[in-house]
């Protein structure tokens, strides 16, 4: 095992910033730079034994500073979208959350964990990184000076494993993501609706035309949405059949797993029939945000090598809590508490069918 440190440009205020990348004893490697704590490169064998990135992402960390999409990065203070930028907490009502989605705030808002400047310690005894930042109480909007940490682990075994850790100063919502973009293909090798996928959810939720939670939790039973039998993505992929997915312009959507509080299981598979590769995700947490890219195509900011953005050329997988889960009663607890500890993993296993 290895960890490699290079350099990768500096962001607009003369930040210089530093790719770390973790190799294991099989040649695998996993990259992440210190801005936005982002994955920007996982590299795997096919069954073939032939490496490639399977991960959209740019070349240039002002891609990543300027662009929307979100590539690789590490999503907070709260992953996915709050209503109207607005919620209460024990009484009081912060509404200063920034709107940077249709009225609503998505990921953190105007600047948030995945636009900043982060502390990476590399441990090679254990090739990880330790990521740490510190969101001081105001920032964004949120209560609460909150301390997070974020560890990337790659095992011998092809395993990437990500542990989130957060304390806080005082009560806050939090809801810590990483938005990486994955095409078991190797990323820019065309649409991924033909990799099979297995999710154990029982339930979605549905949107409003703003891709707001309307607070209704519903079975994925007789659904483009129930995929506890292995399908392919494009299997029910109909804009025209299904309200939904036409709202999305796809997938979209938090899906909710099977009895999902509480230990790590396997939640999720998803498999290309063509390389053989195999993602299995083992998670602590209670949902997924499927998304499958149908916002990708901002021919501005072409993704690594000068490939085309392209809807469907890639399936974000966004272990979570629900979206807006704070202005919904019956939806998973976002809140963190003095002396509490935000503990949670997940872990993307690799190998080859």
């Amino acid at each position: 095992m290895s960890i490699y440190v290079t350099p990768f440009g500096k962001t607009s205020d003369g930040n210089a910033v530093t790719k770390y990348t973790l190799v294991n004893a099989n040649g695998a490697s996993v990259s992440v730079m210190d801005f936005g704590a982002t994955v920007t490169n996982i590299i795997v064998p096919d069954k073939n034994g032939l490496m490639a990135d399977i991960v959209a992402g740019y070349d240039s960390v002002e891609s990543y500073e300027a662009a929307d999409g979100y590539l690789g990065a590490t999503i907070g203070r709260f992953g996915n979208r709050i209503s109207k930028g607005t919620f209460i907490l024990d009484g009081v009502r912060y509404d200063g959350l920034y709107l940077n989605n249709n009225g609503n705030h998505l990921h953190g808002g105007k600047c948030g964990f995945s636009h900043k400047m982060w502390e990476v310690a590399p441990c090679v005894a254990d090739n990880s990184l330790v990521c740490t930042y510190v969101s001081e109480d105001g920032e964004e909007g949120y209560p609460g000076r909150i301390c997070v940490r974020v560890t990337f682990t790659l095992s011998d075994e092809n395993d990437l494993s990500i542990n989130y850790h957060a304390t806080t100063s005082k009560k806050t919502v939090i809801n810590l993501t990483n938005h990486s973009y994955f095409n078991l293909n190797g990323f820019g090798s065309g649409t991924v609706l033909d990799h099979i996928l297995y999710i154990d959810a029982d339930a979605y939720l549905p949107t409003d035309e703003g891709l707001i939670p309307t607070g209704e939790i519903r079975s994925v039973k007789d659904t483009p949405f129930d995929f506890n039998i292995p399908k392919t993505i494009g299997s029910d992929f109909s804009l025209e059949a299904s309200r939904d997915l036409a709202v999305a312009g796809g997938y979209d959507h938090c899906m909710v797993f099977t009895k999902g509080i509480g230990g790590m299981k396997k939640r999720i598979t998803i498999t290309s029939p063509s390389s053989g590769r195999v993602m299995e995700v083992f998670t602590d947490r209670p949902c997924v945000q499927l998304y499958s890219a149908n916002f990708l195509k901002n021919e501005s900011f072409p993704l690594k090598g000068g490939v085309r953005q392209t809807p469907q050329t890639a399936l974000g997988l966004e272990t979570q809590s629900m979206p807006d889960s704070m202005n919904h009663k019956g939806f998973t607890d976002c809140t963190l508490n003095v002396g509490e500890e935000y503990n949670t993993t997940t872990v993307f296993r690799f190998g080859v069918q």
